[in-house]
């Protein structure tokens, strides 16, 4: 009951916020989302609805779950160092914050280290840096 309030407080606090996106997946897998997406697709080619030749980076992004745009940080509370199957897709350049914080816990001060560390960065998105 304790999540479920947090949660709705975040809600609440955040409904009229527009310059972010905020995902919490519930019984979500990244595998499963690919697997879909990539289902989706074959079909609509079988179909002769989807060439070939269209089937891009961006197209792809479509048929998955929620069209969501590239993952810039992904927060990973609670200390684990893993992605655990979460937006393997959208996640592909993003870059990585793992705080010992647990979710209940992570708070403003939290997220200001977090976006601290992020301004750090050299986000080169699988260029090399020439420097």
């Amino acid at each position: 009951k304790g999540v479920i309030n947090t949660m709705k407080k975040a809600e609440d606090l955040t409904k009229d916020n527009t310059g972010g996106i905020f995902n919490i997946c519930i019984n979500y897998g990244g595998r499963s989302e690919i697997i879909e997406a990539t289902k989706k697709i074959c079909q609509k080619v079988l179909n002769n609805e989807l060439a070939l030749e269209d089937i891009t980076e961006e197209s792809f992004n479509h048929y998955l779950f929620q069209d969501l745009p590239d993952v810039d940080l992904m927060i990973r509370t609670s200390g684990e160092q893993r992605i655990s199957n979460f937006l393997l897709w959208q996640n592909s350049y993003a870059e990585f914050y793992f705080p010992k914080t647990k979710f209940p816990d992570f708070n403003e001060e939290e997220y200001d280290k977090a976006l601290l560390e992020y301004t750090k960065r050299d986000r080169r998105f699988g260029s090399i840096n020439n420097e």
